[in-house]
């Protein structure tokens, strides 16, 4: 197989590439910080109720995220192999699919949004029950828009444009970020204050970006054609990669809603200790989340051309700098955890549960987290997605769920034995992804590119 000698991107290309993305990374950890810091003045019932509802939209979001994911990949390889008409078409039917999902669920989640909670959380308190409920019902109503937001943002990430999306994404969060602030603060509005903003702002944020890929200067421009006419072809690529990744990522994020509804058993304290310690853990995780979306464009583009030496090479290089950088801001965190959790209306009990979390978290993530989650998306970005969906679940099924039924309820840990869990299961998916990706045995699925 003949190989690219030039660089299929420059260092200022990845930079190019990765700092809006982690720019928009920042400010979804920080408003969602934003968020729970406001909705906390509401008590804790309330911050309890938004963070397990935030677990089953979590669960949501990772379904479309996993479409667009499909979408990018294939969009990413199309534009490695010089076929741009072809790009731009699968960017269209990226965004019809991704509409038709997000009212599909939407629907479900509104008609059986009691039953989805007492299935998960039956034994929460009465007054966190009725703020779930009061939070489901609303953001449920945004699930199409951010469907079809999460779709616009993959088209342009797939051509190295993730400015656009991060522009995009400054507008969607100052307006959540005011919203939140006006209806919890000034109409006092409680759980429904964090609510409204979310949807509008996501509503919003679909219109713009969907609007801009519409252009006629646009590379992969929309088009009536391009959304409107389905060819099973592209479909069928973009639900080879969408497909699994849904399956690896919705029953990844299933495990963990299982998981919460175990530290729900032990009261209030715990589940808003496992509440804030994830919004503080996330920001240790935003370059490790930019660098996943920036490694499906690179490596994508680099099996796209048929050019694997560079896709191991770029793979590496994301690896190195997303280690060196991940370390500093886990190291950050937990430098500053005391003022941090002061941010939050806690009570001690709470606050020292929540430190104890973020140490497990931060600390082992700064070793942990970039083999364990970074890596398989360049495995997923060579079509290799059976094998990270099968990691990611038999993984999550034994380890994480088994061993916190374990440490959490048998032995009594709470929330604690769940997050030790986590560490575990950490461990044997990086193993896993380590060996696959040093083997060489994904570049047989990497030669099956779209046609």
């Amino acid at each position: 197989m003949q190989q690219q000698n030039k660089p299929i991107f420059t260092n200022r290309q990845l930079i190019t590439l990765l700092w809006p993305l982690i720019i928009e990374q920042a400010l979804e950890v920080l408003v969602g910080m934003a968020d729970t810091m406001m909705v906390s003045s509401a008590g804790e019932a309330a911050i309890s109720g938004v963070s397990l509802v935030d677990m089953i939209n979590q669960l949501i979001i990772t379904v479309f995220g996993a479409l667009a994911t499909g979408g990018a990949v294939v969009t990413s390889q199309y534009l490695g192999a010089r076929k741009e008409g072809a790009a731009a078409r699968s960017a269209g039917q990226l965004v019809t699919l991704s509409a038709i999902l997000g009212c599909a669920i939407a629907a479900f989640c509104l008609v059986a949004r009691t039953l989805l909670l007492r299935l998960f959380f039956g034994s929460i308190t009465d007054d966190v029950m009725h703020a779930a409920l009061i939070y489901f019902t609303i953001t449920a109503l945004s699930f199409p828009f951010l469907a079809l937001y999460n779709a616009g943002a993959a088209i342009f990430r797939s051509t190295g444009n993730s400015a656009v999306s991060m522009k995009v994404s400054v507008i969607v969060n100052i307006i959540n970020f005011c919203g939140n602030a006006l209806c919890v603060y000034v109409l006092k509005m409680g759980v429904a204050g964090v609510a409204v903003p979310t949807l509008v702002s996501r509503a919003v944020g679909a219109v713009i970006i969907l609007s801009l890929a519409s252009r006629h200067d646009y590379q992969l421009r929309l088009t009536a054609r391009s959304v409107t006419h389905l060819e099973g072809g592209t479909v069928k690529s973009i639900l080879a990669i969408g497909i699994p990744s849904a399956c690896e990522n919705s029953l990844f994020q299933l495990g963990r809603v299982l998981v919460v509804s175990m530290i729900s058993l032990f009261g209030t304290v715990h589940i808003s200790a496992n509440a804030v310690a994830n919004n503080l853990d996330n920001v240790g995780c935003i370059i490790g989340n930019a660098m996943c979306l920036a490694m499906i464009t690179v490596v994508g583009r680099c099996v796209g051309a048929q050019d694997f030496d560079q896709a191991v090479r770029y793979t590496k290089k994301l690896m190195r700098w997303d280690y060196i950088a991940q370390g500093l801001t886990n190291a950050t965190v937990l430098a500053l955890l005391n003022p941090l959790l002061s941010l939050y209306t806690l009570s001690p009990e709470t606050a020292k549960l929540s430190a104890q979390l973020i140490w497990i978290h931060c600390g082992m993530g700064i070793l942990l987290w970039p083999l364990a989650f970074v890596l398989p998306n360049a495995l997923r970005a060579a079509n290799d997605v059976r094998f990270t969906m099968m990691v990611s679940v038999i993984s999550m099924l034994v380890w994480r769920l088994g061993f916190s039924q374990i440490l959490c309820v048998q032995l009594g840990w709470g929330a604690l034995g769940v997050w030790w869990a986590m560490i575990i299961d950490w461990v044997c998916r990086l193993l896993c992804f380590v060996i696959r990706f040093a083997s060489g045995a994904w570049k047989k699925h990497a030669v099956k590119t779209p046609a």
